[in-house]
């Protein structure tokens, strides 16, 4: 049984945190809430934020993404489930290409806050908080199992859905019957 632990506990540790892209870019815990108020105030300031992109916008010599802000998870991971704490706009040097930067796509960006700027959302000018990037990462998208419960077949671990625990694999009734239950 110890021989099962040790890698568990490593490949559960590595699954958990930031994702390294964001992780080594050292910030403030200044939120976006605090900054929005008065962004100028904070100018220099490197921060971590996150949330589901609105806009791309590509110029000459940079690229400017338009951000609804999300607080972050403990993995960095924007909580699109909560409310939703304002706009924000990523100024990156890089050319992001807006087939791949798509609309409604997770985003956490790593960099450091430049004031703000001018932006027009409706008939309406609004001033944003402008984050210079240092570091994006774009999130993947999840798909759904079709199959309910587990990680894949019919549920439990991989392909198999044998496990006694979470799947409703092939053991029988007391294993979690002969396939998936009909709640």
């Amino acid at each position: 049984m110890r021989l099962y632990v040790l890698p568990l506990c490593a490949f559960l540790s590595a699954c958990a945190g930031l994702p390294a892209a964001v992780k080594n870019v050292p910030v403030s815990k200044l939120s976006y809430t605090q900054a929005s108020t008065d962004p100028n105030s904070y100018k220099g300031t490197l921060v971590r934020w996150g949330g589901v992109i609105i806009d791309v916008e590509n110029e000459e010599n940079e690229t400017l993404v338009q951000v609804l802000s999300y607080p972050l998870d403990y993995t960095g991971r924007p909580q699109s489930t909560k409310q939703s704490e304002g706009r924000f706009v990523v100024k990156s040097a890089e050319f992001l290409d807006p087939a791949v930067y798509k609309k409604d796509r997770e985003i956490t960006v790593a960099g450091e806050l430049e004031g703000d700027i001018e932006r027009q959302i409706g008939k309406k000018t609004v001033r944003l908080p402008l984050l210079s990037s240092t570091a994006i990462y774009m999130w993947p998208i999840y798909q759904a199992n079709p199959y309910g419960y587990g990680y894949g077949g019919y549920g439990g671990w991989g392909p198999w859905g044998m496990s006694p625990y979470y799947g409703y694999g092939y053991y029988g009734p007391y294993w979690g019957g002969y396939g998936r239950p009909y709640w």
